[in-house]
């Protein structure tokens, strides 16, 4: 079974769970990658959050439901989810522009969000410079925080930019101080995801454990790692990088995310600059055939 297969069957799991609790690392088993890299995976290869299209799917059918049967707004809270039918009547509210009650009343205007499905075209059209390294376990130390939510929130990458441009020369230096130079620049890494918390770490690798007691640690497993050049303004050429990487790199490589963080390395320089240079780091595996 290849990857695409595997992504539509996600899709597919979704639908038939649409009434029930939606497990992230059930989906994950599916596509044989951690939930943390399939969450991921899904938003830059759809264009939105996998909690937003759940989201959206079952009050599509919520609202096909109210205009087909006599049906109770507190069932259809409980049957797509929802805690309170005062939560489900302001989450149709938001996506359908009026309240469930209304929406059982003829000639009322409703959106509709289908069941997607993936396919991948493969442009080709413009070159990826990658690379493959394989590298022993490492640790990293720096500035940790405990953030909530979705990884691929737009609420938490715009407080991922806010850590970065918030950060001081002062303890970029500190950072950089205790760094071997085993993967050379500051990186930004996510961890310890469990689908509502994760950690999110501006750090460097390093051998000095014992000298950074203002500082957090992660140690990182020893991985087999696709390393691209992304070129460009930041934060910009970040989100393009990456949605080239799994729409476009992924499908025809022949490998496949592995169970470990992601790595994005920063080198320095202007970073508003058309041609300032970072790398991605991609923990991969071969796919299974």
């Amino acid at each position: 079974m290849d990857w695409l297969e595997r992504m539509n069957q996600s899709l597919d799991y979704i639908e038939e769970h649409l009434t029930a609790d939606i497990d992230n690392s059930e989906l994950a088993k599916i596509v044989c990658c951690s939930a943390y890299h399939f969450t991921r995976m899904f938003s830059f290869i759809s264009g939105i959050t996998l909690s937003e299209y759940i989201r959206r799917r079952r009050l599509s059918m919520a609202a096909l439901e109210l205009q087909n049967n006599n049906v109770k707004i507190v069932d259809l809270a409980l049957k797509y989810r929802y805690d309170s039918p005062t939560a489900f009547t302001r989450a149709f509210r938001s996506t359908h522009g009026v309240a469930p009650t209304d929406a059982k009343n003829a000639g009322v205007r409703l959106k509709s969000y289908p069941k997607m499905s993936f396919l991948i075209k493969i442009k080709g059209d413009v070159s990826m410079n990658y690379r493959i390294e394989n590298k022993e376990r490492f640790t990293v130390v720096g500035l940790k925080e405990r953030m909530t939510g979705a990884v691929d929130s737009s609420e938490n990458a715009n407080r991922m930019m806010e850590i970065w441009s918030n950060l001081t020369e002062e303890k970029a230096g500190e950072i950089m101080s205790l760094g071997n130079g085993y993967i050379d620049g500051l990186i930004g890494i996510t961890a310890n995801d469990n689908g509502e918390e994760f950690d999110y770490y501006v750090a460097a690798t390093t051998d000095n454990k014992a000298d950074a007691p203002n500082m957090s640690l992660l140690d990182v497993p020893a991985s087999t790692w696709a390393v691209f050049d992304c070129v460009g303004a930041l934060p910009n050429s970040i989100g393009e990088t990456w949605a080239r990487i799994f729409t476009e790199w992924f499908p025809s490589s022949g490998y496949e995310n592995a169970d470990s963080p992601c790595l994005e390395v920063y080198f320095d320089g202007d970073v508003t600059s058309d041609d300032y240079k970072c790398e991605l780091w991609l923990p991969v595996i071969k796919s299974i055939s």
